[in-house]
């Protein structure tokens, strides 16, 4: 990969078009992490639940994260708030 395309890729994810791919792929994730719990508590495994509960905490941290980016670059977005 050239100088200039491994910029311009880097140059994307900080763009609101890659923050919002990066919320789409992170609230992707939690459908994995709803099975997770569904299946734990099926199971009556407790540590298979704490495991889901993290992973969900991870999420809607990085969620928040990328939340941020987009207000940090200006995004008007009605739907935002």
């Amino acid at each position: 990969m050239s100088t200039r395309a491994l910029s311009k890729a880097k140059g994307f994810k900080k763009s609101r078009t890659g923050t919002y791919l990066s919320i789409g792929t992170t609230a992707f994730g939690a459908i994995s992490v709803v099975k997770q719990a569904k299946m734990a508590r099926t199971d009556n495994d407790m540590l298979k639940l704490v495991d889901a509960v993290v992973s969900a905490a991870a999420i809607v941290t990085g969620l928040a994260i990328l939340y941020r980016e987009l207000k940090r670059l200006g995004d008007d977005d009605v739907l935002l708030g």
